[in-house]
């Protein structure tokens, strides 16, 4: 790794029930880079997300995140990241606030730190008044934006967001969307796939586009405007 990667893929593969799903992925990622996983339904990019994340076991291959292997020190590797996913992860037993309690003592985030990104977030998103609201009481909006504010008060290194827009109103949606620049300017690395590709050729900096489960092209986000114009006309 270079002095300024942050994340790296080398020869990753993975089978899943005896089927190859990603064949030799190799890719590294700078800090501060916001990269966009785009590719159709079914062409890798959950597997490479939860692989990435150590959810999913690979079946060779090294992967390094901030020179942390993976499979050396995994508790280290893993407080080098957060991620939101698409769905709503919540416990149906802790209230809003205890969730961001959860996140940000399982970080290790300073009190005064984490009461003031608490505030900050929580009125951006428009969650005031909710702090005491258990999950089965809010919708699905609602515990999507709790699910944002718990991993965006961890301020990890790396953060990946799988369908970061769906399910948020357009102002939240506009704000999130200022605060992944944001974060990009402070050094954060941030991993994501969405469906509005529209949207996030405004704000990425690269793309990796996987078809069935291999790198089919990748580079900086003006080359995949150019992609889709040579296959439009």
């Amino acid at each position: 790794m270079n002095n300024n990667s942050l994340l790296e893929l080398e020869d990753v593969e993975v089978s899943i029930n005896d089927e190859k799903i990603i064949h030799n992925l190799n890719f590294i990622l700078n800090k501060g880079e916001i990269c966009a996983l785009v590719g159709h339904n079914g062409a890798g990019k959950t597997v490479t997300m939860k692989t990435i994340m150590g959810i999913q076991e690979k079946d060779k291959g090294n992967i390094y995140l901030n020179n942390i292997n993976i499979d050396l020190d995994y508790l280290k590797y893993k407080s080098q990241y957060s991620y939101i996913p698409e769905e709503p992860m919540l416990f149906t037993e802790l209230t809003v606030f205890q969730h961001f309690q959860l996140y940000g003592t399982s970080y290790g985030v300073p009190e005064k730190l984490f009461n003031e990104r608490v505030n900050y977030y929580v009125n951006e998103f428009e969650l005031n008044g909710k702090l005491d609201e258990f999950p089965d009481n809010l919708s699905k909006g609602m515990r999507q934006k709790v699910n944002i504010i718990s991993n965006l008060i961890t301020d990890t290194p790396l953060l990946i967001i799988d369908e970061p827009f769906i399910g948020l109103d357009e102002n939240s949606a506009n704000f999130l969307e200022n605060e992944i620049k944001k974060k990009s300017k402070q050094g954060t690395t941030i991993l994501l796939t969405s469906h509005v590709i529209e949207r996030v050729k405004k704000f990425c900096h690269s793309f990796i586009m996987l078809r069935n489960g291999e790198i089919a092209r990748r580079g900086k986000i003006d080359h995949l405007f150019q992609i889709e114009r040579r296959i439009s006309t």
